[in-house]
């Protein structure tokens, strides 16, 4: 059974769920938009049964974690997620862990593994290297993926910013079947993790991030350092499965097919059949299975 608990960090009190031995090798288990903690649901038992301790955080903006100040700009940054994994790792002690993530939660591990690889045991990371090339993001992508990004142009604009505020779940269900076409939710599991939109900067740090990702939203001075270092493009050396969604209809599989040059240690790519953008929740046997694999090494 998870436990919620807190932990106070230079800009956050965290909520986390806490599972299995408080002794045994930690496995933390990251979100992302516009998912929370309850996409992991099904994946914790599982690993919890092999031995091993679940950490499994609501990132800024979700759930019950909040700002500690209302001084703290509301960044969606990738710098701030990255740094935001580190103070909970600091927070909670744990000297090194295996980081396993997807989307917003896949970019946080893969900045924590690039920059502090002493700090992670091993890497799941879906749809390949996260780290967002920002001095690229004036460059138009083929039209294709471009629709794929609709939502991410119409965050640029205030009726983007008006049209989440107001129908955030009505946007963020349509993200979940756009994105894995394959995937039948029903109304209570969407439910489940759509009360974790109700935070009170949910908005506000989501429109940062897409904004900020595509050069129209300046950075939180905090993270300048790191966002400079994230500029490099600073490959991962951590033991590492990525995972992709071989029917994931906003970053399709062949998006990571080349992201091995990426990696300079142990690397492995995984294509999870009929899954889509969430594959925790998809295919949570699958993807405990890497997980565990990396532990197990």
């Amino acid at each position: 059974m998870a436990t919620l608990a807190r932990v106070r960090t230079s800009t956050l009190e965290v909520a986390y769920e806490d599972s299995g031995p408080a002794d045994a090798l930690p496995v933390v288990l990251l979100h992302g938009y516009p998912y929370d903690t309850r996409a992991f649901d099904e994946v914790v038992p599982i690993v919890t049964a092999a031995g091993y301790r679940t950490v499994v955080p609501y990132l800024r903006g979700f759930g019950p974690t909040r700002f500690v100040s209302p001084d703290i700009a509301r960044s969606g940054e990738q710098a701030a997620l990255g740094q935001d994994l580190l103070d909970l790792l600091d927070a909670l002690q744990l000297r090194d862990a295996i980081l396993a993530g997807f989307d917003w939660g896949g970019r946080a591990a893969c900045i924590v593994a690039a920059i502090w690889p002493e700090r992670v045991r091993g890497l799941v990371t879906c749809t390949g290297y996260q780290i967002q090339d920002i001095s690229q993001s004036a460059k138009p992508v083929d039209p294709e993926q471009e629709r794929r990004f609709w939502y991410q142009h119409y965050f640029q604009t205030e009726r983007g910013r008006q049209g989440l505020t107001e129908m955030r779940g009505e946007i963020n269900r349509l993200l979940w079947k756009l994105w894995s076409p394959n995937w039948q939710f029903d109304d209570e599991t969407y439910r489940r993790t759509a009360v974790s939109f109700d935070n009170p900067d949910f908005v506000e740090v989501a429109i940062h991030a897409y904004r900020h990702r595509m050069g129209n939203a300046s950075g939180d001075p905090r993270y300048a350092k790191l966002e400079a270092q994230l500029a490099a493009l600073p490959r991962i050396s951590v033991p590492t499965i990525v995972i992709h969604g071989a029917v994931d209809e906003v970053n399709p599989p062949q998006k990571s097919e080349g992201h091995n040059r990426h990696f300079i240690g142990r690397y492995e790519r995984r294509v999870f059949e009929n899954v889509g953008h969430n594959p925790p929740q998809e295919d949570p046997k699958a993807f405990a299975e890497a997980t565990l694999d990396l532990c197990k090494r």
